[in-house]
């Protein structure tokens, strides 16, 4: 069985090039796909502008699309994690950078990840502050 922090450290890595390569749109989300399970479902606060479920590669890579429409910028300031299993949860203290005001915000964002077989196949992020992220992005909280 592959080690599940070193899965997810593989899926990291991915999504960094993916984003550097210009992220939606203009760079190959198959890297990044191959990292996860086909199955694989991000669940995001329904309150924020890229909330909802989102399932499987397609829904991933519009997950990623609709998260570039919201941040120009985000920035790991620090991550801890611990894996029990095929479960890790990681905490990122992190920065983000609204794209329709420009406003910056430093926060926290728990996220608890499921893996198998090497590839992840669960997303649960839990933000410190959901209405914090609404105000940078000037969005109306719901």
């Amino acid at each position: 069985m592959t080690d599940t922090w070193d899965a997810l450290q593989r899926y990291y890595a991915a999504e960094t090039a993916y984003l550097a390569a210009g992220g939606p749109g203009k760079a190959d989300f198959s890297p990044m796909a191959a990292h996860l399970a086909p199955d694989v479902v991000m669940y995001q606060a329904e309150s924020l502008p890229y909330g909802g479920t989102w399932r499987g590669h397609d829904g991933m890579e519009r997950f990623m699309a609709s998260m570039s429409e919201a941040w120009t910028d985000l920035t790991f300031l620090d991550q801890h994690h611990a894996a029990d299993g095929g479960t890790v949860a990681v905490l990122n203290r992190c920065a983000f950078r609204a794209r329709a005001t420009g406003r910056e915000l430093e926060t926290s964002v728990l996220q608890w990840i499921t893996v198998r077989d090497g590839r992840v196949t669960e997303f649960r992020p839990f933000y410190l502050d959901t209405a914090a992220v609404l105000d940078a992005l000037g969005a109306v909280s719901v």
